[in-house]
């Protein structure tokens, strides 16, 4: 198996390197601001850009495991191991983000520290705003230049690449999160009550808790298995239902093994007529006109059954 450029690698992750790269230096910045200031807020800010830091690190890493070769034990790849990880990242969010950033609110609203200036917390935040904006253009742009013909969020919400979705999912509860955390810092000066603070990090937790259930959901789905988009099972319908000699098409099943491998199994009704060898060239003439249609077929297999024998197997 030839091995791909680096250059290559990193034009296909670069939605996930844009990531790391902004959250690493975001959360340095927002704990040293929280440190001099004592905002809650901020604190859960940077707790939030280092979880979202490690995300990153273990997306690459469950991208580079997923490419792995096919062997005896996985005769279908390595490919579904990003959805393990992609798993691993929305329970991270949810245990540590969103688990530590309502821990600290509440021990900031029970317990407020006094007032400080604030004006650092405005420049870190405006700072990360622009990073974190840079970071989530760099996702919608890789995202938006793939087809959609179902709209933007059921083709969001139905995408096999948790490259992809996820950093679009943090990148948007990030900048959410710095709308809140600015808006905290204000209020809290603005009204002399420190608590105020302190709610706006329960608040950013909150959030942070809806996208990990989110992506929890999506990457439960992944790996339990997906079927291929409904438009392209229907596209292999109308490829066999087109040949003659079929006389049925009884199912066609599909599942995604890795987010660019589609395994596909038939079962199909043939006319009785056809000789045995014919037959055979049939189903390596359909095998083709698969590939040709989408590279992300994976594997096809294609099963000579009888109508009626495929309706009692289904039940």
């Amino acid at each position: 198996m030839t091995r791909r450029p680096r250059s290559a690698h990193f034009k296909d992750n670069i939605v996930l390197y844009g990531a790391l790269a902004a959250n690493l230096g975001i959360a340095v910045a927002k704990f040293i601001a929280a440190a001099i200031t004592g905002s809650s807020s901020m604190l859960t800010e940077g707790v939030h850009s280092l979880v979202d830091s490690g995300n990153q690190v273990l997306l690459l890493y469950g991208q580079s495991r997923a490419k792995r070769a096919p062997d005896r034990m996985h005769p279908f790849g390595y490919g579904r191991e990003l959805y393990f990880w992609a798993f691993v990242v929305a329970m991270l969010i949810f245990a540590v983000g969103a688990g530590v950033s309502i821990y600290e609110g509440a021990m900031h609203y029970m317990d407020p520290e006094p007032l400080r200036d604030p004006t650092i917390n405005y420049v870190v935040l405006g700072v990360a705003f622009l990073l974190e904006g840079g970071s989530w253009a760099i996702a919608v742009r890789e995202f938006a230049a793939r087809p959609h013909p179902a709209g933007w969020w059921r083709s969001l919400v139905g995408s096999k690449d948790p490259g992809h979705f996820v950093v679009l999912f943090e990148d948007s509860a990030a900048l959410v999160g710095l709308v809140i955390a600015a808006a905290g810092v204000w209020a809290s000066h603005h009204l002399g009550d420190p608590r105020i603070d302190g709610l706006a990090s329960i608040l950013i937790g909150l959030v942070l808790t809806g996208v990990a259930l989110l992506l929890a959901r999506e990457a439960k789905g992944l790996i339990i298995g997906e079927s291929a988009d409904p438009a392209l099972v229907r596209r292999i319908r109308a490829v066999l239902e087109s040949h003659p000699n079929i006389t049925s098409v009884n199912h066609v099943r599909t599942i995604h093994t890795a987010p660019d491998a589609i395994f596909v199994a038939v079962s199909a009704d043939f006319d009785d007529q056809i000789p045995m060898g014919e037959g055979e060239r049939l189903i390596e003439q359909i095998e083709a006109q698969l590939k040709e249609m989408s590279p992300c077929f994976s594997s096809i297999y294609i099963r000579p059954e009888k109508r009626q024998d495929a309706v009692v197997a289904a039940h």
